[in-house]
């Protein structure tokens, strides 16, 4: 052990940053134990000072590596991390690790320096940080950022660092803000409460399909999808269909994948008349041909036949290979079917290679014999 530390001095000296921290790496974890009983003395054991030299001095890469090692010396590192973390006048980079280290230590401490940091700090990495860091300590955090929500200037990252919380303590500070002026606290608000089952959330979606904002639009079409299945009593294609026809794509594609959950003839239903306008654009008709394959119905399917012929060719490219994806048995017959009438119907995207290849792959994915005169007519092409 004293071997190691001779050679961990030297390398200090040396500002040979890598072989510090390969030294300090091999340090007994006992030895770390009786350095941080020790911790009275107020003298800092000689390995952590060296791992704190490295974390002042080195370059990314390094403090990247000695941030692996610091934990080792448990509590011990806890005072002089929060020093480096409050102190202004210290290299950015350097405080941004101290924060990120401390996210592993659970003590009051801890807490009330990522919570001041986070409420004072200017510099939105730092603000970050401190967020990431609160959310890793978890329950212990939530009361302290709950609080930061009442101000306006660190609402945006206390709310944030609650997104981060996969607790259910975080609902109630969250639903608090979902009507935030502030648009990037409404969105991180509704995405975070997508991952919950609570009554009081689905109304909070159906409230903020209405916003003004796209982005929260989307984020809350997302989470009244992801919450159809276990919705009974309430008629989620009502009110996704609209959403269709927003002025903003993002939002008609999310629309059409929640859609998509429901799974129903009816929900296929809905989505065709998107599919086959002539004004829906290319991005849009590909995600429904993608989702009325997911629905895998003999109706989503004939809907995607008779869009075939009208759509644009990227969409048609598209078609021809959801049908090779098929999995229920008694629809596979269907498919290959669907594909033999479309290569027969002169349509002048049959003529085009990539459309052909598509074809001749789809059949044999499907491995319905049927398909065999095509495939060597085909082979002969």
């Amino acid at each position: 052990m004293d071997k190691l530390l001779k050679q961990a001095t030297v390398a200090t000296e040396q500002g040979d940053w890598l072989s510090v921290t390969q030294c300090l790496q091999q340090l007994p974890l006992d030895e770390c134990s009786r350095n941080h009983s020790s911790q009275e003395t107020k003298e800092l054991p000689l390995g952590l000072a060296m791992a704190l030299t490295v974390l002042e001095q080195g370059d990314f890469q390094a403090r990247w590596d000695i941030a692996k090692v610091l934990p080792q010396w448990g509590e011990s590192i806890v005072i002089p991390l929060i020093e480096i973390l409050e102190d202004e006048e210290a290299d950015l980079e350097q405080r941004w690790f101290a924060g990120r280290i401390l996210g592993g230590f659970n003590t009051p401490d801890v807490i009330r320096t990522l919570v001041k940091l986070l409420d004072h700090s200017e510099d939105e990495e730092l603000s970050a940080i401190a967020a990431s860091a609160l959310a890793a300590i978890g329950h212990s955090a939530v009361e302290a950022l709950t609080d930061l929500l009442v101000k306006p200037e660190s609402r945006l990252f206390a709310s944030r660092a609650l997104a981060q919380m996969h607790c259910a303590e975080v609902i109630n500070p969250l639903l608090s803000v979902v009507h935030d002026p502030d648009v990037q606290v409404r969105v991180t608000a509704i995405a975070a409460l997508s991952r919950f089952h609570d009554d009081r959330i689905v109304p909070v979606f159906l409230v903020a399909l209405k916003d003004y904002a796209a982005s929260v639009r989307k984020e809350a079409v997302i989470g009244l999808g992801l919450s159809a299945s276990s919705q009974t009593d309430l008629d989620t294609l009502i009110y996704l269909q609209p959403l269709l026809y927003d002025l903003n794509l993002d939002v008609c594609q999310q629309a059409a994948i929640a859609i998509g959950r429901i799974g129903t003839d009816e929900a296929a239903e809905a989505l065709f008349p998107v599919l086959r306008s002539p004004l829906t654009p290319v991005p849009l008709q590909i995600t429904v041909i993608q989702v009325l394959a997911r629905i895998e119905t003999a109706t989503a399917l004939e809907y995607l036949h008779q869009a075939l012929p009208t759509v644009a060719e990227d969409s048609i490219l598209e078609i021809v290979r959801v049908f090779g994806r098929i999995e229920t048995p008694n629809l596979k017959h269907q498919g290959a079917k669907i594909l033999l009438d479309f290569f027969q119907s002169g349509h002048p995207s049959v003529d085009t290679m990539v459309i052909k290849q598509a074809l001749a792959y789809s059949w044999g994915q499907l491995g319905i014999r049927d398909a065999m005169s095509a495939l060597t007519q085909l082979q002969n092409d």
